[in-house]
């Protein structure tokens, strides 16, 4: 028996013990290796994909494509995140208020099945800036791979043992990542981050961020093998012009080229996440925090837990 093999039956009998499952289903590698896993178990399964301004259409494509490859249930829920101010306001806790929207989503699916809410996150999350992460903490949800120390490298090993057409599709969060903190996220924001990302991938770009910056400033972000192509776009295909027609004021191309989580660096504390307006939370103190909303519903109203280069 190889070693994936093993780490694939460990995956599946941890599963196992925790009974029906509701997997919060992004189509990404992570989520679907916990799908494939879990329906492997024999138990009640669903896969639920949250719709909203802030999940590219592709993705929701593959989300329903993985669902399908693997054999499980699957539904789509409308998730209102927009509609609450402590989202949009996009502070460093925009990630907080997302999770705990879709887990005030899913809540209600898994007790209405007598399941448990288990997610994609893996042990390597556990060290970045993931506020979220305390949101599914509250809310009671599992993650079975962190829990056995599966990083995103065996991850992807698990994803290609299962045979899952997505084992290598590239990391792609949510599309108000790339919105720089304090500048609010709205659906016109989010609709053009993501009109401005399928400009360049339908012309050959192999991975992108548009990067949202104030003054309406795009920031692209491909990898540095890549430059030459964007640049020259610049001449031939008008890049600068239709993003400008999009809605953006200026337009960049970093110098650094590809980096994930780049939004990151203005924070002068990243482990720091703010979850009231006058006393900032540690993540090392998460565990400690209140699993008050895990039992909420669906609702509009808010809570709080207790170098570039300029293309002309």
């Amino acid at each position: 028996m190889t070693d994936v093999q093993q780490l694939a039956d460990q995956l599946i009998a941890h599963l196992k013990e925790m009974g029906g499952l509701v997997v919060a289903f992004s189509g990404g590698v992570d989520s679907s290796v916990v799908a494939a896993a879990a329906h492997r178990t024999g138990r009640d399964v669903v896969a639920v994909t949250a719709q909203s301004p802030a999940v590219a259409r592709w993705q929701l494509d593959w989300a329903r494509r993985v669902a399908e490859q693997v054999g499980i249930a699957h539904q789509f829920v409308s998730t209102d995140e927009s509609d609450r101010s402590s989202y949009r306001r996009n502070h460093s806790d925009r990630c907080f208020y997302c999770k705990q929207t879709l887990y005030e989503f899913l809540t209600p699916i898994a007790e209405q099945r007598g399941a448990t809410i288990v997610s994609g996150t893996n042990a390597d999350d556990l060290g970045d800036h993931r506020p979220g992460i305390t949101a599914g903490t509250q809310a009671r949800v599992q993650t079975p791979l962190a829990d056995l120390g599966i990083g995103k490298s065996a991850v992807r090993q698990l994803a290609a043992h299962f045979d899952l057409e997505n084992a290598d599709l590239p990391a792609s969060p949510c599309l108000a990542s790339r919105i720089a903190y304090h500048v609010e996220v709205t659906p016109e924001r989010l609709q053009r981050i993501e009109t401005a990302e399928a400009w360049l991938r339908e012309r050959g770009v192999s991975d992108c961020r548009v990067r949202l910056h104030a003054d309406e400033l795009a920031r692209i972000e491909v990898p540095q093998h890549e430059f030459a192509k964007v640049l020259d776009w610049t001449q031939n295909e008008d890049l600068v012009g239709s993003f400008i027609t999009m809605g953006f004021r200026y337009v960049t191309l970093e110098l650094g080229g590809l980096s994930s989580g780049s939004q990151n660096r203005g924070l002068s504390e990243p482990e720091l996440v703010q979850l009231t307006p006058d006393r900032p939370i540690s993540m090392s103190n998460s565990s400690s925090m209140s699993n008050s909303s895990s039992s909420r519903q669906p609702s509009h109203g808010e809570s709080s837990p207790n170098g570039t280069k300029a293309l002309s």
